[in-house]
């Protein structure tokens, strides 16, 4: 037997963006109408960083790896929950957490538990979420992390953004190594096992700099 667990926030008008100029709002207009055109379509503007989605090298990385250059193996496979369930608001979470949850093991795909997911319509979620220290980022880069999946909106302290003199440096540490992010996952708290089979499925965008995607876990007896 085996459970299919979504992981993704839905998509619609008024959902939650980062709040910024450079993250558009979601738009989804309906063309397509029963009864006049006899079919349903609808136009839909959004971001390549819109709800759960990934990041691709390319969003902090100049000449980085983009979406669609990304295997699809990377994506798709065996993958290790680590629960910081426990985080409070603005709590780093160091080397030393990560060796205490992880042990010996050294996963490729590591998706961090913060339940931070539960602030999802706030501003706290943007301001206020847990976050990892430069040195774990290198860590996890120096094990074999290929793909690190949050349910926070990135794994940055949010006090480090553009126009600070440390602006996004775990980003930096990761993507410039060729890891992918994978950040606003939501239903976490719904798994019931640590190691499970993670699926990511962004749109195949050409030159892309991330992707919204779908996210699920598959959880085997």
């Amino acid at each position: 037997m085996s459970r299919i667990i979504d992981l993704t926030f839905p998509i619609h008008e008024g959902m939650t963006t980062f709040p910024v100029h450079w993250h558009p709002m979601v738009e989804i207009t309906q063309l397509g109408r029963h009864g006049i055109e006899d079919r349903e379509t609808r136009k839909i503007v959004l971001g390549t960083h819109t709800g759960t989605h990934c990041d691709a090298p390319r969003h902090f990385v100049k000449d980085g790896q983009t979406i669609d250059q990304i295997p699809l193996d990377r994506f798709i496979g065996p993958a290790y929950v680590v629960d910081f369930s426990d985080s409070k608001p603005l709590q780093e979470r160091t080397v030393a957490d990560f060796e205490a949850k992880l042990g010996s093991r050294k996963p490729e795909r590591i998706v961090m538990r913060f339940d931070w997911s539960d602030n999802w319509g706030k501003m706290a979620y943007y301001t206020s979420h847990p976050f990892i220290s430069d040195e774990a980022a290198q860590w996890l880069a120096d094990r074999g992390c290929r793909l690190l999946a949050m349910d926070t909106p990135m794994p940055d302290n949010p006090k480090n953004g553009r126009g600070t003199p440390n602006d996004s440096p775990v980003h930096k540490i990761m993507l410039g190594q060729g890891i992918i992010l994978v950040e606003y996952l939501t239903n976490l708290r719904s798994l019931k096992r640590a190691d499970i089979e993670l699926i990511i499925a962004p749109l195949n965008i050409k030159e892309g700099d991330g992707s919204p995607c779908r996210c699920a876990a598959i959880e085997r007896d």
